[in-house]
């Protein structure tokens, strides 16, 4: 019998397991996929840490890559662009699969829809299993959007495409047309350096970063930033100074997290501006002036995962772009699947970009 080396999760604080694990046959739907490459998201370090909770025993990892095995009956032979799948495909996986037929789906939120699974975020039974990139196979469920990749996209680069690049792809839907706007990123990490080279790439005026870190902002020059603005400073007066104008920021990216910077970034919107905001995945509260918002025109926009279109839309831009900005120097490399605990660690302690584990 197949069987696949695979790091089982049991909960903050608790050691990971190293199991073998039976691999089924894909049934009708499915895919049987061999991983190649898992990256460590924060909502990852999120769940080790205990910040947040997941139903364990888990098989943590969504941020996956790999190559067909084997189809099951009646499973589409064509991706989501039309693309032949077949055994040897290199591919990527939305972290999501639902019912399309579902009114959320129908309404373009297939990440909410009925019968929702998220790879990387189930728990473990003898009958689910295989859900996560911390393991040698992945078995796809029906329903999961599926697309193919060109082998010239490095397989560490690849495995962000389903989670980091097709979040801010969906941000960038959500702000609306980009071009000639200014944006500020909110949030110099992994996400917000991937959304500084996507809105430079689609046409922004002027891109400006903004974190307390500066060798984050200094890495944020390489991905199309025009401006990188520590947060610490008066950053209203360096934007007015730097613009020539108050209030110069069209549309806000906020990756951060943090309920402060959701706040502040409000009040350097243009009238009739928009923020979307991401990176709050864990309960905090944040204070708003409610007449500002009401008097600018202010749109504040919330965003999870991602829907078909930004699917798509990450991986044509990665396909176009990933050889025009830096991309594979923001995976710390090196960690196997058997050193999952402390490629963690490291994540924790060192704090990266990305921490990624050769799956295979």
């Amino acid at each position: 019998m197949l069987t696949a080396r695979t790091v089982i999760f049991h909960g903050a604080g608790q050691p990971f397991e190293l199991a073998e694990l039976p691999v089924p046959a894909p049934g009708p739907g499915e895919i049987l996929v061999r991983n190649e490459y898992t990256t460590l998201c924060r909502s990852d370090l999120y769940t080790y840490t205990g910040k947040r909770t997941e139903k364990t025993p888990t098989i943590l990892g969504h941020e996956i890559t790999g190559r067909i095995v084997s189809l099951g009956p009646d499973t589409p032979a064509q991706d989501l662009e039309g693309q032949p799948l077949a055994s040897g495909a290199r591919i990527t996986w939305a972290i999501f699969a639902s019912n399309p037929e579902s009114a959320l789906s129908k309404k373009g939120i297939p990440q909410k829809g009925e019968g929702l699974i998220k790879y990387g975020h189930e728990p473990l039974t003898p009958s689910h299993t295989l859900h996560g990139g911390l393991s040698q196979y992945t078995l796809l469920r029906p329903h999961t959007p599926v697309l193919r990749l060109t082998d010239a996209i490095p397989v560490s680069v690849a495995a962000t495409l389903n989670c980091a690049v097709a979040t801010i792809a969906g941000a960038l839907r959500v702000a609306g047309d980009i071009k000639g706007q200014t944006v500020l990123v909110s949030g110099a990490g992994m996400l917000g350096l991937i959304a500084c080279a996507m809105s430079h790439a689609g046409g922004a005026a002027q891109v400006i970063a903004l974190d307390i870190n500066p060798e984050r902002l200094d890495m944020a020059a390489h991905f199309g930033a025009s401006l990188c603005l520590y947060a610490g400073d008066d950053v209203p007066a360096r934007l007015a100074q730097h613009t020539g104008v108050p209030n110069p920021v069209h549309v806000v990216i906020e990756v951060s997290g943090q309920a402060s910077a959701m706040a502040q970034t409000l009040d350097l919107l243009a009238i009739g501006g928009i923020a979307v905001w991401q990176g709050a995945v864990f309960p905090q509260q944040t204070q708003l002036n409610a007449e500002k918002i009401i008097r600018n025109l202010l749109t504040i926009k919330g965003l999870h995962n991602y829907n078909l279109e930004d699917f798509r839309a990450a991986v044509r831009f990665m396909t176009h772009h990933h050889q025009a900005y830096p991309f594979e120097r923001l995976i710390h490399t090196g960690f196997s699947l058997e050193q999952a605990e402390a490629a963690f660690a490291y994540a924790v302690q060192a704090n990266p970009f990305r921490v990624g584990i050769q799956t295979d």
